[in-house]
């Protein structure tokens, strides 16, 4: 049996869209971190950051990973920087597998460009601020994930068919053998 599937990486790696398909395919239920922090707040993220500021969008989202926890046979979206949080590291691994998904930073910054909904990237350089936040964070998604899948050069279907495989592997793998 496939367990619950966990998605990591950056802004712009494809996390939504792949997991919405996943979970299609498998038949699981799908949540998006982001997704339930904004509905609890009744705000956009890029409204919580600035009327409350990061470290309380980061309590929020502890808060909708910790109510996902309960779930099994879930495809979750998470927010880039859920790795951030030490707890949530821990907390993602013992969910189901996790994957990370990643790309290079100018797939990232295409991707993400004209989106004036990322808090992050509403600086003076917001290149500069991507290429930052991605380098600060690899080493936390590549603790956190049990497998990785670049997205750069993939179509949003290669990317569901190669998690697809990743975490059916993983499952097969991590089950006991037979008596």
């Amino acid at each position: 049996m496939i367990g619950s599937v966990i998605l990591i990486g950056p802004m712009g790696s494809g996390k939504s869209s792949a997991a919405r398909s996943l979970a299609s395919l498998l038949g699981h239920r799908f949540s998006d971190t982001d997704r339930l922090v904004v509905q609890r707040a009744g705000q956009r993220v890029s409204e919580i950051f600035d009327r409350e500021g990061e470290a309380a969008f980061r309590q929020r989202e502890r808060e909708a990973l910790l109510e996902l926890k309960g779930w099994s046979r879930h495809v979750i979206a998470t927010g880039g920087g859920i790795v951030e949080t030490p707890e949530n590291v821990e907390t993602l691994r013992s969910m189901g597998c996790v994957v990370w998904l990643r790309a290079s930073l100018e797939v990232l910054w295409r991707r993400v460009a004209t989106d004036m909904n990322r808090p992050l990237l509403q600086v003076l350089d917001p290149r500069a601020a991507l290429a930052q936040t991605v380098a600060k964070r690899e080493p936390l998604y590549s603790a956190a994930a049990h497998v990785s899948v670049d997205t750069s050069g993939l179509t949003a279907q290669q990317v569901v068919t190669s998690v697809h495989e990743l975490v059916v592997s993983f499952f097969l793998a991590s089950r006991p053998p037979a008596a």
